[in-house]
């Protein structure tokens, strides 16, 4: 990847099946470099494409908003925020599936993703945000944008290639 500024994010309110490939492919190749983000190794694109499906109708419905990071050439990295919450929840949303193509990382599109995530939540009037984590490079990343660590749970989740990882909890708070 050259540079940052060849980097858009942009909402897709519709999603086509050519973005579903693509979103399968960088959720492939998040779980083949060993990110838990709910699956296991080998997954096959034909599973990922089959999850992404579901997030395409969660979109349709207006359940979840979809954010997708662009350079000229495919999708390299996306995050979710999932707006339907229960009726006792309406100002909170949670923060889902932060993927970052291995080949895009340490170039700031994290940090774009989940600014975009804050402004579109602040923009369907939530004001806490929740997210979950096994990887200790995101949680760098969360703390350096304001989010808090509220706690560690041991083993909570396997990582792709069977083994037991912790998961981390932040949350943050969005200013009015």
């Amino acid at each position: 990847m050259s540079s940052e500024s060849t980097i858009t994010v942009r909402r897709l309110d519709q999603v086509s099946e050519a973005q579903i490939a693509a979103l399968a492919m960088l959720l492939k190749d998040c779980v083949d470099g060993g990110a838990s983000v709910s699956f296991m190794s080998p997954l096959s694109l034909e599973k990922a494409a089959g999850f992404w499906r579901g997030v395409a109708d969660g979109v349709a419905r207006g359940e979840r908003v979809l954010l997708v990071a662009e350079n000229a050439q495919a999708i390299v990295g996306t995050v979710q925020l999932v707006l339907a919450m229960p009726d006792n929840q309406p100002h909170r949303a949670d923060l889902s599936k932060m993927l970052v193509l291995r080949s895009a990382r340490r170039h700031g599109l994290g940090a774009k993703l989940m600014q975009a995530a804050e402004q579109a939540a602040r923009g369907h009037g939530k004001t806490l945000l929740v997210l979950d984590t096994a990887s200790a490079d995101a949680e760098r990343l969360y703390a350096r944008l304001g989010w808090r660590l509220c706690g560690r749970i041991p083993g909570f989740a396997l990582l792709p290639n069977g083994e037991p990882c912790d998961t981390s909890y932040f949350y943050r708070e969005l200013p009015a």
